[in-house]
């Protein structure tokens, strides 16, 4: 079998795109890495600027303090119960939209899709949200980070698209001729079929909720259901930690310890989505190429 001969303008284009590829991923990890390193330097070589890379005089007390600062605790407690339930609200929603309107007998399918549209240009806005939330009864409850934002409908179009172009409609007809109704089809059939749309979906609600601070910051006033991000950022953006939530030796060293702490925070913070992502990296793979190819 003959070498396939590559040209000179060829190679320089590979050339050319690895250095930018390897530029670009240098850009991107260079920040995680200054972050991790940061968290177990010491506060001295930190502050001083001694560390830029890797870890200097190695330590674990930023780790050791954050770890008995209550908060943190309950900001994880309730980030993993508003992260997983809002996820589970919103694959459920997500489906049960895209499945009929992935239906092309549906009447007024188009004017359906076209609302659901809508929704994503234009919207009522923080104040009228935020209205109808106090209306509904449900402030400073843990429904109030569940139930507003439960639905993304770009996520639903995702869905849709998967099920038409996954799903072929002769399987429904089968389905339909030998006495399935469509609940049956949708649980016993289209759900199965549909792992790896779910799990994309999971993983991208589970992130978009375990990163958001906004609702509870508008809709919660209890610190017992404070999310983990809002802590973060009264300790990143505030610069203060509750003096209460640490024994007394870590409050004498606070002061010495603020920026140290703040990258230990950070890791704490995010260490559990870099853990989950490579469990769901082999859907996201298949995920990307949906609707891809029509035929």
């Amino acid at each position: 079998m003959a070498a396939i001969k590559v040209s000179r303008g060829d190679r320089a284009y590979y050339i050319v795109c690895g250095a930018v590829v390897v530029l670009l991923t240098l850009l991107v990890l260079y920040p995680i890495v200054y972050v991790v390193s940061a968290s177990f330097s010491s506060a001295r070589a930190v502050s001083s600027g001694r560390m830029w890379l890797w870890p200097v005089d190695t330590t674990l007390v930023g780790y050791r303090y954050i770890l008995q600062y209550k908060s943190v605790w309950i900001g994880y407690r309730n980030t993993v119960f508003y992260s997983f339930g809002a996820s589970a609200i919103g694959v459920m929603l997500s489906m049960f939209a895209a499945y009929p309107l992935s239906r092309k007998k549906l009447h007024g399918r188009r004017f359906f899709s076209l609302m659901f549209t809508f929704t994503m240009i234009f919207s009522g806005g923080m104040i009228p949200s935020y209205l109808l939330v106090k209306n509904l009864g449900i402030m400073n409850t843990v429904w109030a980070m569940l139930i507003p934002g439960s639905l993304s409908v770009y996520n639903m179009i995702i869905a849709r698209t998967f099920i038409q172009t996954t799903i072929p409609e002769e399987l429904f007809e089968a389905a339909k001729i030998d006495g399935c109704s469509d609940f049956k089809f949708f649980f016993k059939i289209l759900l199965p079929l549909s792992i790896t749309i779910i799990a994309v979906l999971s993983m991208t609600y589970i992130a978009a909720h375990w990163n958001a601070y906004f609702n509870a910051f508008l809709y919660l006033n209890d610190k017992n259901l404070y999310p983990l991000q809002i802590f973060l950022r009264e300790i990143l953006i505030s610069n203060s930690f509750d003096s209460d939530m640490l024994d007394p030796e870590a409050v004498e060293q606070l002061q010495t310890l603020q920026l140290l702490l703040k990258y230990a925070v950070i890791v704490v913070s995010t260490a559990p989505m870099l853990l989950i992502f490579p469990f769901f990296q082999q859907y996201f793979q298949k995920g990307v190429m949906i609707g891809s190819v029509k035929g």
